[in-house]
Protein backbone atom coordinates (compact mmCIF):
# COMPACT_ATOMS: atom_id res chain seq x y z
CA UNK A 1 0.00 0.00 0.00
CA UNK A 2 2.79 2.08 0.92
CA UNK A 3 4.36 1.63 -2.79
CA UNK A 4 0.85 3.40 -4.47
CA UNK A 5 0.81 6.48 -2.32
CA UNK A 6 4.47 7.25 -2.78
CA UNK A 7 3.89 6.87 -6.11
CA UNK A 8 0.48 8.93 -6.34
CA UNK A 9 2.29 11.64 -4.50
CA UNK A 10 5.23 11.42 -7.20
CA UNK A 11 2.45 11.65 -9.67
CA UNK A 12 0.87 14.72 -8.37
CA UNK A 13 3.92 17.13 -7.52
CA UNK A 14 5.42 15.87 -11.00
CA UNK A 15 1.40 17.61 -12.25
CA UNK A 16 2.24 20.52 -10.10
CA UNK A 17 6.25 20.91 -10.96
CA UNK A 18 5.80 20.70 -14.94
CA UNK A 19 2.71 23.42 -14.74
CA UNK A 20 4.78 25.63 -12.92
CA UNK A 21 7.73 24.54 -15.39
CA UNK A 22 5.49 25.59 -18.36
CA UNK A 23 3.79 28.71 -17.04
CA UNK A 24 7.57 30.43 -16.19
CA UNK A 25 8.84 31.25 -19.75
CA UNK A 26 5.15 32.24 -20.48
CA UNK A 27 5.34 34.89 -17.57
CA UNK A 28 9.05 36.00 -18.84
CA UNK A 29 7.49 36.09 -22.54
CA UNK A 30 5.49 38.17 -21.27
CA UNK A 31 7.20 40.15 -18.44
CA UNK A 32 9.64 41.13 -21.44
CA UNK A 33 6.98 42.64 -23.21
CA UNK A 34 6.54 44.99 -20.33
CA UNK A 35 7.99 48.24 -20.12
CA UNK A 36 11.17 48.53 -18.30
CA UNK A 37 10.47 50.04 -14.87
CA UNK A 38 6.53 50.14 -15.34
CA UNK A 39 4.15 48.73 -12.76
CA UNK A 40 3.33 45.69 -15.03
CA UNK A 41 6.92 44.73 -15.15
CA UNK A 42 7.01 45.08 -11.20
CA UNK A 43 4.11 42.66 -11.37
CA UNK A 44 5.53 40.26 -13.17
CA UNK A 45 8.26 40.09 -10.89
CA UNK A 46 5.79 39.34 -8.42
CA UNK A 47 4.52 36.83 -9.87
CA UNK A 48 7.18 34.78 -11.16
CA UNK A 49 8.44 34.56 -7.45
CA UNK A 50 5.70 33.34 -6.33
CA UNK A 51 5.54 30.74 -8.74
CA UNK A 52 8.92 29.67 -7.71
CA UNK A 53 8.40 30.30 -4.15
CA UNK A 54 5.35 28.63 -3.82
CA UNK A 55 4.77 26.07 -6.57
CA UNK A 56 8.09 25.15 -7.98
CA UNK A 57 10.75 24.91 -5.09
CA UNK A 58 7.86 22.41 -2.95
CA UNK A 59 6.86 20.57 -5.67
CA UNK A 60 10.50 20.05 -6.73
CA UNK A 61 11.78 18.95 -3.36
CA UNK A 62 8.38 16.44 -3.50
CA UNK A 63 8.89 14.96 -6.61
CA UNK A 64 12.75 13.95 -5.69
CA UNK A 65 12.24 13.16 -2.64
CA UNK A 66 8.95 10.52 -3.41
CA UNK A 67 11.01 9.84 -6.46
CA UNK A 68 13.57 8.69 -4.79
CA UNK A 69 11.80 6.59 -2.16
CA UNK A 70 9.51 4.83 -4.88
CA UNK A 71 13.10 4.02 -6.54
CA UNK A 72 14.18 2.48 -3.29
CA UNK A 73 11.18 0.68 -2.67
CA UNK A 74 10.97 -0.76 -6.20
CA UNK A 75 14.72 -1.62 -7.10
CA UNK A 76 14.55 1.01 -9.48
CA UNK A 77 18.32 1.69 -9.26
CA UNK A 78 19.31 -1.20 -11.21
CA UNK A 79 17.36 -0.88 -14.26
CA UNK A 80 18.50 1.11 -16.97
CA UNK A 81 15.07 2.77 -17.96
CA UNK A 82 15.40 4.00 -14.34
CA UNK A 83 18.94 5.79 -14.99
CA UNK A 84 17.90 7.32 -18.60
CA UNK A 85 14.69 8.98 -16.49
CA UNK A 86 16.93 9.57 -13.78
CA UNK A 87 19.21 11.22 -16.36
CA UNK A 88 16.29 13.62 -17.95
CA UNK A 89 14.71 14.40 -14.52
CA UNK A 90 18.21 16.09 -14.05
CA UNK A 91 18.52 17.95 -16.34
CA UNK A 92 14.88 19.09 -16.38
CA UNK A 93 16.07 19.81 -12.59
CA UNK A 94 18.98 21.90 -14.01
CA UNK A 95 16.49 23.84 -16.57
CA UNK A 96 14.20 24.70 -13.18
CA UNK A 97 17.32 26.23 -11.57
CA UNK A 98 18.04 28.38 -15.21
CA UNK A 99 14.91 29.31 -14.96
CA UNK A 100 15.24 30.18 -11.66
CA UNK A 101 18.14 32.23 -12.40
CA UNK A 102 16.48 34.08 -15.23
CA UNK A 103 13.97 35.28 -13.11
CA UNK A 104 16.83 36.56 -10.63
CA UNK A 105 17.81 38.45 -13.96
CA UNK A 106 14.66 39.68 -15.00
CA UNK A 107 13.88 41.21 -11.23
CA UNK A 108 16.97 42.99 -12.00
CA UNK A 109 15.76 44.52 -15.47
CA UNK A 110 18.07 42.28 -17.37
CA UNK A 111 16.74 40.81 -20.42
CA UNK A 112 19.17 38.81 -22.44
CA UNK A 113 16.86 36.86 -24.26
CA UNK A 114 13.82 37.37 -26.91
CA UNK A 115 10.80 36.11 -26.88
CA UNK A 116 11.08 33.70 -29.31
CA UNK A 117 13.61 32.03 -27.77
CA UNK A 118 11.55 32.25 -24.31
CA UNK A 119 8.70 30.64 -26.17
CA UNK A 120 11.00 28.08 -27.66
CA UNK A 121 11.97 26.89 -24.16
CA UNK A 122 8.41 26.55 -23.26
CA UNK A 123 8.82 23.16 -25.15
CA UNK A 124 11.67 21.83 -22.56
CA UNK A 125 9.28 20.19 -20.45
CA UNK A 126 7.03 19.06 -22.24
CA UNK A 127 9.41 17.20 -24.67
CA UNK A 128 10.99 15.67 -21.32
CA UNK A 129 7.94 14.92 -19.98
CA UNK A 130 7.28 13.14 -23.51
CA UNK A 131 10.54 11.09 -22.85
CA UNK A 132 10.33 10.37 -18.86
CA UNK A 133 6.39 9.03 -19.56
CA UNK A 134 7.53 6.41 -22.60
CA UNK A 135 10.49 5.43 -20.50
CA UNK A 136 8.49 4.67 -17.23
CA UNK A 137 5.69 3.12 -19.07
CA UNK A 138 7.43 0.94 -21.96
CA UNK A 139 10.39 0.46 -19.76
CA UNK A 140 12.55 -0.31 -22.92
CA UNK A 141 15.64 -1.27 -21.42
Amino acid sequence: MTYFWLKAGHIIFVIFWMAGLFMLPRLFVYHQEAPEGSEEAARYVERERRLLKIILLPSIIVVWVLGLMLAMTTGAFSQGWFHAKLLFVIVLSGYHGWLSAYAKKLARGERSMDGKTLRLLNEVPGLAAVVIVILVVIKPF
